[in-house]
């Protein structure tokens, strides 16, 4: 879209500052070289044509019930536990971990496996409309390095993390921290060196137990040098909550890795204290409703999260959570906030669900100010990157069906909770076209 704008005419739904959900009808927006320029309402299209100097063939006129939205923003996933995702649902976390996940991330060693994965997931989640993700991939610097190229060719907004784990781990997955801090080291300068501004290393600490002090204070000073986003886990289950709890966090802050774009995921048994101290560093958390019901970890209260002002979006976590797709996630997120009202009703208490307005907010602008984006992504305004979704619900073997008496809200809630990639017809990041039918 370099050049000449290309000019989008119809309806778009997006998220503000101020209200979770807006909707405009019969707008403009107009896209030169991946960044929003205008927005407009339709009569203003024959002068902004002639201002421009756009042909008719550069102005796409969106057919009636379909809509543009911001693409979606995965705050948290897995990229080589795609292989097995949608199957192993039957332990609970940590001998989940050592039952299956580490030895499947173990054979990342063998970079021709890495690059069917890796290749796989990246596509996948683009179909899905995943515009940015926040992966983690495994310790091997050389298969996380094909990740990175495998994310730039495909033209998808992302952070990528090397694994760092020095302890409390099997012998045949596990690094000393001298080999941990030098290959993050590596990977950090060879990709920092690109100066891509659509893909981006990541300081990925696994977890606090998986990690020496040692090793965390020296990946902070490594981040002091390049400033780079962070993410780990934090508080995912009871358990961790015997093993420190504050203390967790407390080190990450001491290492400064607490920051505006550090990306906790979990965080379901989180405290007020340490809600507060998130909110003083500008830290967010990603919520994986999908895999903190599937490895039965618990709810996450985020009605409680947003009372209290931090910062939260949506993750997949693929694959503790078997779905790619952020709808997935969106529709799972609904799920736990009725469960805690339920739960809460019970004992006779009252409780306020997440609306769908605000399960949207979550997938798209919450999750680009979890990852410290919110100024480049996750909704329509004049100067941001272009990211976007066309939607189209009357698409062929569409997986919902669309009725004379339904407005526009029905058919952006029809989407969010029944549809999938077959409505998602365009796909793209900063401009560019990067998935759709």
């Amino acid at each position: 879209m370099a050049g000449t704008p290309t000019i989008f005419h119809g309806s778009f739904v997006h998220s503000t500052k101020e209200k979770d959900m807006v909707t405009h009808n019969d707008m403009v927006i107009g896209v030169e070289r991946g960044k929003i320029i205008f927005i407009e309402h339709e009569t203003r299209l024959p002068d902004l044509m002639s201002e421009y100097s756009v042909p008719r063939d550069k102005v796409r006129h969106l057919e009636k019930w379909q809509f543009l939205m911001p693409g979606l923003v995965d705050t948290h996933i897995h990229a080589p536990q795609y292989a097995f995702a949608g199957s192993k649902m039957d332990l609970q976390l940590y001998d989940w971990l050592s039952t299956y996940t580490f030895p499947t991330e173990a054979k990342f060693k063998d970079l021709k496996y890495a690059m069917d994965v890796y290749s796989k997931v990246v596509d996948r989640t683009l179909k899905n409309g995943t515009t940015t993700a926040c992966y983690f991939a495994t310790l091997h610097r050389d298969a996380t390095n094909l990740l990175f190229q495998i994310i730039e060719k495909a033209g998808q907004r992302a952070y990528v993390g090397k694994v760092n784990m020095d302890c409390c781990s099997p012998t045949y997955y596990k690094e000393t921290m001298e080999e941990s801090l030098e290959d993050t080291k590596k990977f950090v300068e060879s990709t920092v060196s690109k100066k891509n501004p659509l893909v981006t290393p990541i300081i990925t600490p696994r977890f606090t137990g998986s990690c020496s002090e040692e090793l965390i204070m020296s990946l902070g000073r490594l981040n002091q040098q390049y400033q780079l986003p962070v993410q780990t886990h934090e508080l995912e289950t009871r358990a961790d909550v015997g093993t420190g709890g504050l203390n967790h966090l407390h080190i990450w802050d001491k290492a400064g890795l607490l920051k505006h774009n550090t990306v906790l995921a979990h965080c379901v048994y989180i405290s007020e204290e340490e809600l507060d101290l998130l909110k003083l560093r500008g830290s967010g958390i990603a919520h994986c409703p999908n895999s903190n019901i599937t490895l039965r970890s618990g709810f996450l209260d985020v009605r409680h999260v947003l009372e209290k002002g931090c910062k939260i979006g949506l993750g997949t976590d693929v694959s503790g959570g078997y779905s790619c797709s952020m709808l997935d996630a969106l529709r799972s997120a609904s799920q736990v906030s009725k469960t805690i009202a339920i739960q809460r009703e019970e004992r006779g208490e009252n409780y306020e669900i997440l609306t769908y307005k605000e399960l949207f907010r979550l997938a798209t602008l919450g999750g680009s100010e979890v990852m410290g984006l919110d100024e480049t992504i996750g909704n329509f305004q004049v100067g941001k990157d272009f990211d976007g979704i066309v939607v189209d619900p009357l698409v062929e073997n569409s997986p919902f069906d669309v009725f004379s008496t339904d407005t526009f809200s029905d058919i952006i809630q029809k989407f969010l909770f029944l549809g999938d990639d077959r409505n998602m017809i365009d796909v793209f990041v900063a401009g560019t076209r990067t998935s759709g039918r």
